[in-house]
């Protein structure tokens, strides 16, 4: 798939057209100080925690729970997009080690909100609940060199046993 470009002409008649991205002004260093990202960034993962924490109050309701739990956890995760710009954060979590478990997170929070605020099943909220935090979980191992196959290997020893 080819990139849509924006060539401005030059206004000097330079010699050297500068390229920059459609969306160049989202991930530009231009458009936010760096203070100005941190200070995004942790309000974000703040607020995305807090949801987070503040849905176990509503843990018995499971439908509460999953808004809230899915709302702060897409916050969080979110608010890497402050730091690095959401373009790359887009670049990142597509990239094709972590696309599986990019799509089974997203899909998962979408299929826990649709339970909760349409369908209105406790179980199913919390079956997608559980996926989502298993997919993110496997979605963050993916930044740590070897972790996955050391979670895998794990895992596998744990579950091959006779007894």
């Amino acid at each position: 798939m080819e990139r849509f470009k924006w060539i401005p002409q030059s206004l000097h008649g330079g010699d050297q057209d500068r390229e920059e991205d459609l969306l160049g002004e989202f991930e530009g260093s231009d458009s936010w100080s760096p203070l100005q990202r941190l200070y995004g960034f942790a309000a974000s993962l703040v607020i995305g925690f807090a949801f987070m924490l503040l849905s176990l109050i509503v843990f018995y309701r499971p439908i509460k729970f999953g808004i809230m739990f899915t709302f702060g956890n897409i916050l969080a995760v979110g608010s890497t997009a402050f730091l690095i710009g959401p373009v790359q954060q887009a670049r990142l979590m597509l990239d094709p080690v972590r696309i599986y478990a990019t799509a089974i997170y997203v899909g998962s929070a979408i299929v826990a909100l649709v339970c909760a605020l349409w369908i209105h099943s406790k179980m199913l909220t919390l079956i997608a609940i559980i996926i989502e935090i298993c997919a993110l979980v496997w979605y963050s191992l993916s930044y740590v060199p070897f972790a996955r196959r050391m979670v895998s290997e794990l895992f596998i020893s744990c579950c091959d046993r006779e007894f």
